[in-house]
C-alpha cells in the first residue's frame, strides 16, 4: 500500500481506506497525557458522567492523528515531501471509548509546485467516520508529494 505520486492523482480520485481501528481508553488516556491536556471530559469520568455526553470523550487531537494516520498509506506513504497544512478541520460529532473509525479521502485539487518541478501539491479532503456512519471529523491536507521518477 505504498502512496501515490503527484503524477498519479485526479481530481475526484476517491479512497475507502480498508484499515479501521476501535479506539481505546488507553489510546485516550496516554495521548491526552504525552500532550499534556488535562480536560476532565478526557480523563475524569465522574466529570464526564456530569457533562451533557454522560461519558468520557476522545481526544479530539487523537481524533484528527487517527484520521490522517488512517489515510497515509494509500496516499503519500513514500511520497511525500511535506504537509503544507490542514485546513476546515471539524469534528461534528464527538468519539467516545470503543467507537470503530474507519476513514475515507477525496482529491479536492492538484496544483503544480511553481518552486520545485519535482513535486506538486495535491488537496486531500479526509473523512474519519464510526461505526453509526457519523462523520466524526473531516479537513483539507495539502500535500506537497513527489513527481514519478523519470
Amino acid at each position: 500500500m505504498a502512496g501515490r505520486y503527484f503524477d498519479d492523482w485526479t481530481i475526484g480520485d476517491r479512497i475507502a481506506h480498508e484499515i479501521r481501528r476501535t479506539v481505546t481508553e488507553t489510546d485516550n488516556l496516554l495521548f491526552s497525557a504525552m500532550t499534556h491536556n488535562p480536560q476532565p471530559l478526557h480523563l475524569d469520568i465522574e466529570a464526564a458522567k456530569a457533562s451533557e455526553f454522560g461519558q468520557i470523550i476522545v481526544n479530539g487531537t487523537f481524533t484528527f492523528a487517527l484520521m490522517i494516520g488512517l489515510s497515509v498509506g494509500e496516499t503519500t506513504l513514500g511520497t511525500l515531501v511535506a504537509n503544507l497544512g490542514y485546513d476546515k478541520l471539524t469534528m461534528p460529532k464527538p468519539v467516545f471509548i470503543g467507537d470503530t473509525m474507519r476513514a475515507e479521502t477525496e482529491v479536492v485539487e492538484l496544483k503544480e509546485s511553481r518552486s520545485r518541478p519535482t513535486a506538486g501539491i495535491v488537496t486531500f479532503r479526509h473523512e474519519l467516520i464510526n461505526q453509526r456512519n457519523e462523520i466524526v471529523c473531516q479537513c483539507l491536507r495539502s500535500a506537497l508529494l513527489h513527481r514519478r521518477p523519470q
